[in-house]
């Protein structure tokens, strides 16, 4: 049972926001994403009758179901429980993701009840708080949860709500006190623009939901305006080389923050600290790559700033496990390696890529990429057939539509034709299974944040046995 499944009965929970804590039912359009039942969790422990939408049924879903949560999966008012259609007694909140379109979201905002974004209600819970914010392109969600969980360990009264599920909790809210929160700060939809952090990092600004932005300078230009929302008295860390002024941090640079000494030891990373008080000795971290490193750094220097000992924090980084769907081992042999990853973004798929040649230089590796939304696909698709190309062999899915409508000519196949490897695929889900038994490359990785998701299982069913 997890933190989050025992924390009903607990009173050390975070007091509703001010404008929020009149409402005795929230109920959720959208309430499978990650970030909305992270919220919904929240509500729950925080006794309020919870009960959402979603279209598809998932192990989130179910996950809530099993906290007591009433999930149906039409867009049909009348599935509503008539408890949540009491306007003075309930609290809708929603995700961007949902179309204009959709007649539940519609029958609530024509009604006259309060209706909020998912980020509006975060940055309501957080404001009464103190409160660190991971913002950034990439490598938000790892970053958020390595510092959830340093805090934790150290003893902090922390909420941390999480972009995808810990490995450590196996939820994505760690519940344990009502002083700080901690929060992944999106960039999408200029989410994070409701935030009013003490502390805040940004990871990286590189071109992404340019469907949104338009073009990379403005999302730069958003970055900024969310470095403003930090409080007056506040702090911002940024990665060496970005171009806004803060606090640094890096991997064997002269950023204020610096991993130092950096060697793999035993498929670890072990590693010194330069901070601007001193050098702190011999961290261990369990996942590869130079990109979480990175983010060890940074969620390092703000559990530092904060103040916690170095003693607990090299405890609380040694034991963290990471984060589901982020360079996840579900099969792990000497001579088969199953890989499950998020990475939707070609920068994102680089790291995978740099990943693993770091701890695999000689083995032969099969990708099976699902690209994500037709308009990332769009407007880097030579960026995606640049990174897909270092592959040794690739499987390519069906774009993943998500929120969109497809966009002429925008296809895999399009894709497909662009990338240069010679050893490529463009197949269906139902395939893939066979495909990869046609393979004999050593190392297998799903990529993508669409359902692929779904099949990892169905792959490490198939191949745990043979292997």
């Amino acid at each position: 049972m997890s933190k989050t499944d025992k924390i009903e009965n607990n009173e050390k929970v975070l007091p509703i926001g001010k404008g929020l804590g009149w409402a005795a039912n929230v109920y959720f359009i959208g309430i499978g994403g990650i970030g909305m039942s992270a919220l919904a969790r929240y509500f729950v422990a925080n006794g309020k009758h919870v009960a959402g939408y979603d279209k598809t049924a998932t192990d989130i879903t179910k996950a809530l179901q099993d906290l007591g949560v009433y999930i149906h999966f039409n867009d049909n008012i009348a599935e509503v429980h008539p408890k949540y259609l009491i306007k003075e007694d309930t609290l809708v909140v929603y995700t961007p993701a949902i179309p204009e379109n959709h007649s539940e979201l519609n029958y609530f905002k024509l009604n006259n009840f309060q209706v909020l974004k998912r980020s509006a209600v975060l940055g309501e819970i957080t404001k009464q708080t103190k409160c660190l914010a991971v913002a950034g392109t990439h490598g938000k969600t790892t970053t958020t949860s390595i510092l959830g969980h340093i805090l934790n360990v150290c003893d902090v009264p922390v909420t941390a709500f999480l972009g995808g599920i810990s490995e450590n909790y196996n939820s994505n809210l760690i519940l344990n006190g009502t002083d700080v929160t901690v929060v992944e700060a999106d960039e999408f939809d200029r989410s994070f623009l409701t935030l009013t952090p003490d502390l805040a990092c940004i990871t990286s600004m590189d071109a992404d939901h340019l469907d949104i932005y338009g073009d990379a300078s403005e999302l730069v230009k958003t970055f900024k305006e969310f470095s403003e929302c930090i409080k007056p008295n506040g702090k911002l860390f940024i990665r060496n080389g970005l171009p806004l002024k803060g606090i640094t941090y890096g991997v064997e640079d002269n950023s204020d923050y610096s991993a130092k000494n950096v060697r793999i030891e035993n498929g670890s990373y072990v590693f010194d600290v330069q901070t601007p008080n001193g050098l702190y000795k011999d961290f261990q971290f369990n996942l590869p790559g130079r990109h979480n490193l990175s983010n060890a750094i940074i969620a390092l220097a703000m559990a530092v700033d904060f103040g916690c000992p170095y003693n607990q924090l090299a405890k609380g980084l040694a034991s963290y496990k990471g984060v589901k769907r982020r360079f996840t081992y579900q099969i792990k042999t000497d001579d088969f390696v199953f890989i499950d990853d998020y990475a939707h973004h070609p920068e994102e798929i680089n790291a995978v890529y740099q990943a693993v040649r770091e701890m695999y230089p000689d083995r032969r590796v099969l990708a099976i990429f699902q690209p994500h939304l037709y308009t990332r696909t769009r407007d880097f698709i030579d960026g995606f057939a640049q990174s897909l190309s270092n592959f040794d062999e690739l499987l390519l899915l069906d774009i993943y539509p998500a929120r969109e409508l497809p966009i002429e000519g925008v296809t895999s196949k399009w894709l497909l034709e662009k990338i240069e490897n010679q050893n490529k695929k463009l197949i269906s889900k139902s395939a893939l299974i066979d495909e990869i038994k046609k393979s004999n490359a050593q190392i297998v990785l799903t990529i993508g944040a669409g359902d692929i998701g779904e099949e990892v299982k169905h792959i490490k069913e198939a191949f745990s046995v043979e292997n």
